[in-house]
């Protein structure tokens, strides 16, 4: 006869299946085709290593971003056409001025992109822009260009909060 503890145990073989399907979602997971960063026991924040690894998602990501607008100036000249039928006219229009809209938002990012690479050049990656502690690795992989730390950015988005009355 079991006892409760002994039925609760998972069989050898589901567990070993279950750890290695969890090691294989960590690995499968990238951040625009890069690897997570794993990090040293007892290594130093922002290292060399760390800054390279930030400096080649941020390129990475920002070359996603221009092959996008590369492929919507293409879309653009392919797509247009004189319909003569207004609401096709105007469901056309529709699209190209949302396309641009998002184009619009991507070309400030880029822009953050660019300002953030520099500061990955000038050693000043990685630190709140308020307090100046560590922003941290998952942060900063989940938003590269992250220049607050979660403390700082919840208490602006309180402040933003209070002020816009939203």
């Amino acid at each position: 006869m079991t006892t409760v503890k002994e039925s609760a145990k998972p069989a050898p073989k589901v567990a070993k299946a279950a750890k290695k399907a969890k090691v294989a979602s960590k690995s499968s997971v990238t951040i625009h085709g890069l690897s997570p960063y794993v990090e040293k026991k007892n290594e130093e924040y922002m290292n060399e290593n760390q800054r390279e690894h930030f400096k080649q998602i941020l390129k990475a990501w920002r070359h996603e971003l221009m092959e996008e607008v590369d492929r919507t100036v293409t879309h653009m000249k392919d797509e247009a056409a004189n319909f003569p039928d207004p609401a096709d006219r105007a469901t056309q229009e529709e699209e190209f001025s949302l396309e641009l809209r998002t184009r619009d938002r991507e070309r400030k990012l880029i822009k953050k992109i660019d300002k953030t690479l520099i500061r990955v050049e000038d050693d000043d990656y990685g630190f709140c822009d308020q307090c100046g502690i560590e922003i941290g690795i998952r942060r900063l992989e989940a938003r590269p260009t992250a220049d607050l730390c979660v403390d700082c950015k919840t208490l602006d988005e309180i402040k933003e909060k209070q002020l816009t009355g939203g």
